[in-house]
């Protein structure tokens, strides 16, 4: 059977993107792609990208007080969101154009349209239009998730926050992981007043219950009102603003309400179920271990598939999708022992497993310390940092590293190579340190904290 292309990709994010760039340019296959919203997908358009540039803008307002102390005359003024927007929005547009210009110089023929599957080999675009393709790729990323709640229509999500006429004076965000913690910092730092609410115990669950409890402490002492057991009931329109009933009975009124209570695999209304692609409970696309899919031509990658939801990843499952399918070359992505950090103030950085983890799988070892870093004790903030090894007491293997810190994530990633290649305690102990530097304390940790 004659196809119209080779391989077909629905959607213009990190992992489909990088797909077919190297389907087009390295295997020379005949490549289409269609995106319906803006190409980039959630980290360039609504995500890593914007989210992290508010945080460099939301970390001048600390940095400016620190100055005085360093001796500098500075007076802060007014943060101009209009104008930041407006530059954030043009950066977007130039990193957007860079997607289609490098899809286009592969060679890849570039559909912006919905488009949804009619059978195994078949996409239907939004004009009707219909081509056939050898094999497609499925990689539609995700989507926010808001509760049903009383109110929710009057709610804002992750998607919505970058384009704000105007930033609130008073926000509520609702949820306790990592994006709700982003927001809560960089709003905070913006200077917006805070409240932050989460149905559970500690914020940031899933990561080290140190690390995070460091976290939660910091946010709390920057002026974030942090209310873990507290969840919201009702939402009503009033004309200060947003009205809210909680659980905790402390009811209050804000200018907008942010709902980051995670994410979704953005699956529905493709015509996967009727084709025999299996989807599990929360609509993610199951696939193998080479990210195929029930049905042998369709395939899936990044966060519609809900493996690893992280940029990085999706791009390495794109790229052994094409070493699999079009290099003759059967390539599994590696999910083990991948670095990612939380870009709140101050950063987490995390590599390998909590100790909550570890201590599940044999004995451990316990190095970690907080300290006042030496830039912000001078400044006279009190703000501590935490380095932390998670040492497998029979082997010495460092198991996981956690770092909570400014500039946690770039230490991190160097830290990531050291526990990939298997390093034991004793590797890092006969590392000389680096001084004065805050990450010298992760090579000069000479005794266990505790064991267990």
């Amino acid at each position: 059977m004659d196809f119209d292309f080779d391989l077909f990709v629905i959607g213009g994010g990190s992992g489909g993107v990088r797909a077919a760039r190297l389907a087009a340019s390295e295997a020379g296959a005949h490549v289409g792609l269609a995106e319906e919203y803006r190409m980039g997908g959630t980290c360039v358009i609504r995500g890593c990208v914007p989210k992290k540039l508010m945080v460099f803008a939301s970390g001048y307002r600390g940095a400016l007080e620190d100055a005085r102390a360093y001796g500098w005359e500075v007076q802060a003024g007014a943060f101009d969101w209009p104008g930041f927007r407006a530059r954030l929005d043009a950066e977007l547009n130039r990193l957007e154009n860079i997607y289609r210009t490098n899809l286009l110089k592969a060679g890849v023929d570039v559909y912006h349209s919905r488009a949804v599957l009619e059978d195994a080999h078949t996409v239907r675009l939004a004009d009707g239009t219909v081509k056939t393709a050898r094999h497609i790729l499925l990689a539609t990323g995700g989507q926010p998730f808001v509760p049903e709640v009383d109110g929710a229509e009057y709610c804002l999500t992750s998607n919505d926050i970058f384009r704000l006429d105007e930033l609130p004076k008073r926000i509520l965000i609702v949820g306790g992981g990592y994006i709700a913690c982003e927001f809560a910092c960089i709003l905070n730092g913006l200077g917006v007043q805070v409240t932050q609410y989460y149905r559970g115990a500690q914020i940031l669950r899933g990561f080290d219950d140190e690390a995070r409890g460091h976290i939660a402490e910091a946010m709390r002492d920057q002026g974030v009102d942090v209310r873990c057991g507290t969840d919201v009931l009702k939402i009503d329109k009033v004309p200060q603003g947003l009205w809210v009933k909680s659980s905790d009975g402390h009811d209050a009124v804000y200018d907008q309400v942010l709902y980051a209570t995670g994410r979704r695999p953005n699956s529905a209304g493709l015509g996967l179920e009727d084709l025999g692609v299996k989807l599990a409970g929360n609509g993610a696309v199951e696939v193998d271990g080479y990210s195929q899919t029930a049905v042998p031509s369709i395939y899936a990658v990044g966060d519609v598939t809900d493996r690893l939801n992280l940029t990085p990843v999706a791009i390495r499952e794109g790229a052994a999708f094409v070493e699999t399918v079009f290099k003759g070359t059967p390539t599994m992505p590696d999910h083990d022992l991948v670095a990612g950090a939380v870009f709140t103030q101050p950063e987490l950085g995390t590599v390998g497993l909590t100790e909550e983890d570890a201590r599940e799988q044999g004995p451990v070892e316990i190095y970690s310390t907080a300290f006042r870093p030496m830039q912000s004790g001078f400044a006279g903030r009190s703000s501590r940092v935490l380095m932390k090894l998670v040492v497998c007491a029979q082997t010495r293997r460092v198991l996981g590293c956690h770092i909570v810190a400014d500039h946690a994530g770039e230490m991190i990633q160097l830290a990531g190579v050291a526990v990939k290649m298997g390093a034991t305690k004793e590797d890092f102990d006969r590392t000389v340190a680096v001084h004065p530097t805050m990450a010298e304390e992760l090579v000069t940790l000479k005794a266990p904290v505790r064991s267990a």
